[in-house]
């Protein structure tokens, strides 16, 4: 077959590959929105969400005010719906402005684990041989520490703060993703229609960007979905023994340790924010197993 020939065939497939694509993906949408399930934990995280955007409208209290007089005030106290902290302040205030650093801890070194391991696993599941090698040997070397040991050590060593914490959970899912994307991708590069783009003269980059991202991007997406609810009980763990987010800044999980002293005066107040991050974690991870059913074609 000559090399023009060649070019024409292995044209025509991207085209159809284009509408199964579309298609496929359309089918995952209408399997999503049929999932009461998924639905409903997909509202309850975006009714967390817009009110930790909204707190000052929703709530507008100062959630770091102080009140002496109202330490520990139980639920449904006069001014203090949810009750108050040890130095009594508005638990309400506290929770729904906590839900913005605990939400960053949870979504963005899942995002930036997103782009770094999965742009090292598509590169090295692409490439194989001794690149492939010497980029997935290197990152299993994080894996001989367990993932909560591994982010209080990097915690440790960076010191305290919610720029560091964040550093700190994406080394720690930067190896996952990576896996995973060298999975995938290293199942995509074998495929008919990869081998006739590549004998057709198209370049790597190419290559990838018409017929490997399409094809690698969601069962990535899927894995990491399912990886915000750890990094969010882990960024929650790390405020807890100090190691994440400053007093006075309302997070779950400081929030969590702050009060332990009050677990045997006021339980019912220093057990809300361990169910924030309790619900919170459950939603994410029922809807990443809705959006991972959703994609199983053969189910």
């Amino acid at each position: 077959m000559s090399v023009t020939a060649l070019a024409t065939s292995s044209a025509a497939p991207p085209v159809a590959a284009t509408a199964r694509s579309r298609g496929y993906w359309s089918g995952v949408g209408r399997r999503i929105l049929r999932d009461p399930l998924t639905m409903g934990c997909a509202g309850v995280l975006l009714l967390i969400a817009a009110a930790a955007v909204l707190a000052p409208w929703i709530l507008p209290v100062d959630p770091y005010k102080t009140s002496m007089l109202h330490r520990l005030a139980p639920m449904g106290s006069a001014g203090y719906l949810l009750g108050a902290d040890e130095l009594g302040r508005d638990m309400a205030a506290r929770l729904i402005h906590g839900g913005r650093l605990s939400l960053m801890l949870g979504v963005l070194p899942v995002v930036f684990a997103f782009v770094i391991g999965g742009s090292i696993g598509i590169l090295a599941g692409f490439a194989g041989g001794w690149l492939n090698m010497v980029l997935m040997r290197s990152l299993d070397v994080f894996y001989a520490f367990p993932s909560v040991l591994l982010a209080v050590a990097i915690s440790g060593a960076l010191g305290s703060g919610m720029s560091n914490s964040i550093i700190a959970l994406t080394v720690v899912f930067v190896p996952q993703i990576s896996r995973v994307a060298e999975s995938v991708t290293t199942q995509v590069r074998s495929l008919d229609y990869v081998e006739a783009a590549r004998m057709s003269g198209a370049s790597a980059f190419t290559i990838i960007r018409a017929h490997v991202l399409g094809n690698v991007m969601g069962p990535i997406f899927v894995y990491a979905t399912g990886l915000v609810s750890v990094s969010l009980i882990l960024g929650s763990g790390l405020s807890f023994l100090g190691l994440g987010v400053k007093p006075p800044e309302p997070e779950w999980g400081l929030m969590l340790t702050t009060l332990r002293s009050a677990i045997y005066v006021n339980p019912a107040v220093a057990a809300l924010p361990g169910a924030m991050i309790f619900v919170t974690s459950m939603c994410f991870n029922l809807m990443a197993d809705g959006i991972r059913s959703a994609m199983d074609t053969k189910a």
